[in-house]
């Protein structure tokens, strides 16, 4: 069973679109080493390294090193967490949404 980072990590690694992106490309891709994914970025290598280092501490990138390459992939299960805690507000929305169109309902019969 994986461990997953802190929810705090990922909401730390998540705002910014650099990370998102290079989330994307992994998810959609598969694993890429860190030049590729530098060339399809617009930020320098240390940069990208930097934003890797953040996405693997909240639990979102794993690396692997071949040779001289560092090969990253998607941990899809690091967003447990995440979704785990959108779950618990989807369900305090749609029960404060429910009420909000009964209000409705009976204001305007």
């Amino acid at each position: 069973m994986p461990v997953h980072a802190a929810p705090n990590a990922l909401f730390t690694a998540l705002p910014d679109p650099t990370r998102r992106a290079i989330c994307e490309r992994l998810s959609r891709h598969g694993e890429q080493t860190v030049h590729i994914l530098t060339d399809r970025a617009s930020v320098s290598l240390p940069a990208v390294s930097k934003h890797l280092g953040v996405l693997r501490r909240a639990g979102l990138v794993r690396n692997r090193r071949e040779g001289r390459h560092t090969h990253c992939r998607a941990e899809p299960d690091g967003l447990a967490p995440l979704i785990d805690w959108m779950s618990l507000y989807g369900a305090f929305w749609r029960e404060r949404f429910g009420r909000l169109e009964a209000l409705l309902n009976r204001m305007d019969p």
